[in-house]
């Protein structure tokens, strides 16, 4: 990518955008699928085309690929197979890529998709008790957001629950122990993390280093938020494959004012007050132990059951980051996708 954006031929997330754009499935007999526009927007809606014996489940899905790639087409297979199996509509979100579209419009897009979903409910056939607001990587963490948007949302259906798969929560440690242990496998390097904020927000990568070794986070804000993103509230079994506990970095105040909005509560939901997750939904989060991002949602975790929320928790032993892309593409998946999306389709239907 980078040398054919030196040769002028196109950028960088260009090219990742085509190859990662997956390849359109044939038409399926048992979906009817369709397509609008909400507030410029794009919507794929699944639903099955057997007739509903009752009201049916929604389900919003948001799609990863770090706020820059990715799109409906790349996780339609996702879609299909949770609308069959959960018997359920599914909203697939294909909101406006950064940095063309700057952040944090994603998040609007999102909600105002959410929003359209939730007051047409009737036309889909639609239990407004059954709302499920899912996504993967920084879907999810659109997912988590826009739970914690809705609940000042009094005149919608209370969403039911939230489904994260490896979800990304925090921009304030790069050294937690699933950053360390994970740094170099694929498909998301440590540093592609920055990297890819650093795109998503646009702004120059001048910067990457200093914020991979956390020197963008105040010493104040670090011991505010030590309760909640710390190394010392992981499991000790998540430490045993080469932790080494990071030496303190000094903070440099031009780094944090270049990159402070990775440390705002829409980037980083996991800084949230208890005031707002205690009132979050029901939840379902999906860890892959061969991710950077690994630890976020173990965080999470351990903040919502604090808060006496329920949470089920999927840890796949040899899942990594991604590795829902390519589910669905036969020799070419992984049978650990396989599992966790059958797992979260039991999940849902327990709902």
């Amino acid at each position: 990518g980078k040398i054919f954006e030196k040769l002028g031929i196109c950028g960088d997330l260009s090219l990742l955008r085509i190859l990662l754009d997956g390849i359109p499935p044939w038409r399926d007999s048992k979906l009817l699928i369709k397509d609008l526009k909400v507030d410029e927007v794009p919507l794929r809606i699944y639903q099955p085309k057997w007739p509903p014996t009752g009201k049916r489940r929604g389900i919003l899905y948001f799609h990863g690929g770090a706020g820059t790639f990715g799109s409906i087409r790349a996780f339609e297979r996702i879609c299909r197979y949770m609308a069959k199996k959960c018997n359920s509509v599914v909203v697939s979100v294909g909101y406006r890529l950064a940095p063309e579209h700057p952040y944090p419009g994603q998040y609007i897009d999102c909600l105002n998709a959410t929003l359209y979903f939730m007051r047409n409910l009737e036309e889909y056939h639609v239990d407004p008790a059954l709302i499920i607001i899912s996504g993967d990587s920084c879907g999810a963490n659109f997912a988590t957001v826009i739970c914690q948007i809705l609940l000042n949302k009094r005149d919608l259906p209370k969403v039911r629950a939230q489904v994260l798969f490896y979800p990304g929560l925090q921009g304030l440690d790069f050294h937690l122990p699933s950053y360390q242990q994970n740094a170099s496998v694929p498909m998301l390097f440590r540093k592609l993390v920055i990297y890819f904020c650093f795109r998503y927000l646009n702004k120059e990568p001048s910067i990457l280093e200093d914020v991979l070794q956390n020197r963008h986070v105040p010493e104040s804000m670090k011991q505010k938020y030590k309760k909640w993103i710390s190394a010392d509230i992981i499991p000790d079994e998540f430490k045993i494959r080469g932790y080494v506990p990071p030496k303190s970095t000094s903070y440099k105040p031009k780094v944090h004012e270049a990159i402070k909005e990775i440390l705002g509560i829409t980037f980083s939901p996991l800084t949230a007050e208890d005031s707002i997750i205690c009132q979050l939904p029901e939840s379902y989060i999906v860890t892959c132990e061969f991710d950077v991002l690994r630890d976020d949602g173990l965080l999470y975790k351990k903040r919502l059951e604090d808060n006496g929320i329920q949470v089920t928790w999927y840890h796949s032993e040899s899942g990594f980051h991604g590795i829902l892309a390519f589910f669905g593409y036969g020799i070419f998946s992984f049978l650990s996708g396989k599992k966790i999306m059958d797992s979260a389709v039991n999940y849902i239907n327990s709902l």
